[in-house]
């Protein structure tokens, strides 16, 4: 009879150290053989073949898979259908125990109950634990057990409850208590018929500098003021406790947005209707105009307001836009030309390296008025104030619209009107 082995799945975790399940899988009773899984109904989805974050999730599993074969472990590497690898990988192996890290959102869990409910029926316990989060699900509620719909109560109680127990590493990289088994060569990009893609990767490294200066840099996009770790977070190449303990020692202000980041989690967990509809269905009667052309202008960097532009084309160029930039192209799409906001996540989720359904979600029913804690409908930024506030000698601007004073450079829509616009459509809206 074959050896029983515990398996541990990775999926938005790709790292040895400080791994809550992994740390768990290695203290149990059988030897630990990692699998990842390239999950075709993820991928089949991608019009893009050049996908930024498929090369990315493909060098962190070749990266891990050298990590694992210098500790003597041959990491197994599969592409399919999950709930079908799984049925392959019983067969495959004798498994005792399966572990992986909790995911949140809608796919996810679904995914994860129906490989739950197969590996059950086959005596097989699967065990899923906290890891990309601080808080979850139910741990930072209101006193009546209600979840919160507010940011700044939320955040009070979390900074409350957090205490190093929370904060502290799982000393997973300590522990050797691996399956052996023959190297297995992992599938190349190609075979799964997409190619690399030219976007750099920010790298994983804290910068303490950027840190501490966060909260006086961090809404000027022409400077280097925030960490660009969020692609890192967002694929678990770097832990949320390490992360949180630099913060929490360095800046509160980026602290705050790393508790946004559980916020959101914990709005998609209990309100998984955001995905498709409007967290305060009060504006489901909005009329949106939904006009093509304009949204086209929109996504190529072409409305003739400059920091909109600027922050269009960074993104479609480098997979990245600046914080306080999404939320200025975000309102500037769903207020000055009153598109649908979900056109605008799903643009901003095939692009963005860093896309987290949940925080992505979140910033988009915020801009639009429609979300938890979201700006109200009436405030509409107006583009050019924002330019002179954040950008006011315009190098971020003339990085990226080098025409900006062409004659010929001119806004699509007139603010004032369109501002007026909006302000008049949401109120049709609420009316309705």
């Amino acid at each position: 009879m074959s050896q029983k082995v515990t398996i541990f799945w990775f999926r938005r975790d790709f790292r040895i150290q400080d791994n809550a399940s992994l740390y768990y899988a290695l203290e149990d009773e059988f030897p630990v053989q990692p699998v990842f899984i390239f999950d075709t109904n993820i991928l089949d989805k991608l019009n893009d073949k050049a996908d930024a974050r498929v090369t990315f999730i493909h060098d962190e599993v070749m990266r891990l898979s050298q990590e694992f074969k210098e500790r003597g472990v041959a990491m197994d590497v599969r592409y399919g259908d999950p709930l079908e690898v799984w049925k392959t990988l019983s067969a495959d192996y004798d498994i005792g125990r399966v572990y992986a890290n909790r995911d949140y959102e809608p796919y996810a869990r679904n995914r994860d109950k129906g490989v739950y409910e197969y590996l059950e029926a086959q005596g097989i316990k699967f065990i899923a634990r906290k890891d990309h989060l601080i808080f979850e699900k139910e741990e930072v509620l209101k006193g009546d057990g209600s979840p919160y719909k507010v940011y700044t109560p939320y955040s009070k109680l979390w900074k409350t409850k957090m205490t190093d127990y929370f904060l502290k590493p799982y000393p997973s990289e300590d522990i050797a208590h691996w399956h052996s088994a023959g190297e297995q060569p992992v599938i190349s990009l190609e075979e799964m018929g997409f190619e690399r893609s030219s976007i750099k990767v920010p790298s994983r490294e804290v910068n303490e500098k950027i840190l501490n200066n966060y909260h006086l840099d961090r809404d000027t996009p022409s400077v280097r003021g925030t960490s660009r770790l969020s692609v890192h977070l967002r694929f678990g190449t770097i832990s949320i406790r390490q992360l949180a303990r630099k913060a929490y020692a360095l800046n509160e202000k980026y602290l705050n947005e790393l508790i946004w980041r559980d916020f959101y989690a914990m709005i998609l967990w209990h309100f998984p209707k955001v995905v498709e509809r409007n967290f305060s269905s009060k504006y489901d009667g909005v009329m949106w105009r939904n006009n093509e052309a304009e949204f086209e202008k929109w996504c190529k960097g072409k409305t003739g307001y400059p920091i909109v532009d600027a922050g269009m084309r960074e993104l479609n160029t480098t997979g990245f836009m600046h914080n306080r930039v999404r939320m200025i192209t975000a309102s500037f799409l769903t207020k000055h030309l009153l598109v649908d906001w979900r056109w605008g996540e799903a643009y901003f989720a095939e692009k963005l390296l860093d896309f987290d359904l949940a925080s992505n979600n979140g910033g988009w029913q915020w801009a639009a008025g429609t979300g938890v804690d979201a700006q109200p409908y009436f405030r509409v930024f107006n583009p050019t104030s924002q330019l002179e506030k954040f950008d006011k000698e315009l190098r971020y601007v003339r990085k990226w619209v080098p025409e900006f004073q062409d004659i010929h450079y001119k806004p699509m829509v007139d603010h004032k009107m369109a501002r007026q616009r909006a302000i008049d459509t949401y109120k049709e809206g609420l009316m309705v």
